[in-house]
């Protein structure tokens, strides 16, 4: 008897073929994370709230453990399950995007789910910018302008400082640095000073770590807005400082700047090389020192001459490291230009470091 392709028999022998098939393959269940969805509530998010440059605190208790981020307000919370801060903001202001700023991982609140969108990349970055070999390679060649959410135009790296009270002489020391190009570049990758190892109880670091986001955040250029509060980094200023400089009244930015070029270089396990940080590295210098002891003014001519070819009276020369110098700035003019305003002299800094090398004369008293 023939059978034709849609008889009883083939059918049977397929269907048992198929049957073999699925009994050798082992099928394993899908896995779907119910707990990841996208929200409907993205459209609340509102960016011009959202400044993540102040101390990460619980505007509530004050706590720094499992703090989030309110997306809707800004505001800092704690927690996420039910009772906490977060959880109770949540459903009284009905804001339900958070952002939790150590994980940097989004949830829906008070339903407590995460959200995984590429739309909220942005504010990731905002907080916590990272830069590659690249970026950093073509930082000073770069013109590009950046926009911010106001649709003003900065140019990243040339950004304001938020000056808190009386912080301006913290600000022009901080600035200066983030364009002393080697320091700027070591310090826009976490990479390169994260695996620095400090003693026990010593917590010094965290002035390391400061002022690298500050860094990052200076060149960010996906910045929020065209400026930048320094909040995080003068609070540790005035910690480790022991309060020697505070953002509430004014200070020396000379001494400023002397106390943090030496306290990031122990910070970073810096000893007496100069390779032994990028501190030294960067600024460590040597200048020549000529001291001479003079005779007494008691001896007559002949006497001076003969104690002036001894060796005692001879030039010594030293080689004394420094940090930084200070240049002495030619004296304003008298006469005002034809604005009726002081003439600022215009001198290059190569002439005043030319004038720098130190000779020390010591009078004989004897």
């Amino acid at each position: 008897m023939r059978e034709s392709n849609g008889s009883p028999s083939l059918k049977k022998a397929k269907l048992e073929n198929d049957n073999i098939i699925e009994n050798n393959i082992k099928l394993e269940p899908v896995e779907t994370n119910t707990k990841v969805r996208l929200c409907p509530y993205l459209d609340t998010i509102n960016r011009q709230y959202l400044d993540f440059d102040f101390e990460k605190l619980c505007s509530v208790s004050l706590s720094r453990i499992n703090v989030y981020a309110c997306l809707v307000c800004g505001k800092y919370f704690q927690g996420r399950g039910t009772n906490t801060h977060a959880y109770t903001h949540s459903v009284a202001e009905s804001h339900h995007v958070y952002l939790n700023l150590h994980t940097l991982k989004f949830y829906c609140l008070p339903d407590n789910y995460e959200i995984i969108d590429s739309s909220l990349e942005d504010i990731k970055y905002v907080l916590n910018p990272t830069f590659t070999q690249e970026q950093i390679f073509h930082l000073d060649t770069n013109t590009k302008m950046s926009r911010a959410i106001d649709g003003s135009l900065y140019m990243p790296g040339i950004v304001g400082l938020n000056n808190i009270k009386a912080n301006d002489y913290c600000n022009v020391v901080l600035q200066a640095l983030s364009h002393v190009a080697p320091l700027r570049d070591y310090f826009l990758r976490e990479e390169n000073y994260s695996k620095v190892k400090r003693p026990p109880g010593d917590s010094s670091f965290a002035l390391v770590q400061r002022f690298g986001e500050l860094m990052r955040k200076l060149w960010n250029p996906r910045n929020f807005k065209a400026h930048v509060s320094p909040h995080e980094m003068l609070q540790a200023v005035v910690l480790w400082s022991r309060k020697k400089f505070q953002f509430t009244q004014q200070g020396d930015p000379i001494d400023f700047l002397s106390w943090f070029l030496n306290a990031l270089h122990k910070a970073l396990n810096g000893t007496k090389k100069k390779d032994s940080s990028i501190i030294y590295k960067s600024f460590l210098g040597q200048m020549r020192v000529y001291t001479r002891k003079i005779p007494s003014t008691d001896l007559d001519d002949k006497q001076k001459r003969n104690l002036m070819n001894t060796p005692e009276y001879q030039e010594v020369v030293t080689e004394s490291p420094f940090l930084y110098l200070t240049c002495d700035l030619p004296p304003p003019p008298l006469f005002i230009d034809e604005f009726r305003e002081n003439i600022i002299p215009q001198v290059n800094s190569s002439y005043l470091l030319s004038l720098k090398p130190l000779k020390i004369f010591i009078m004989d008293r004897k």
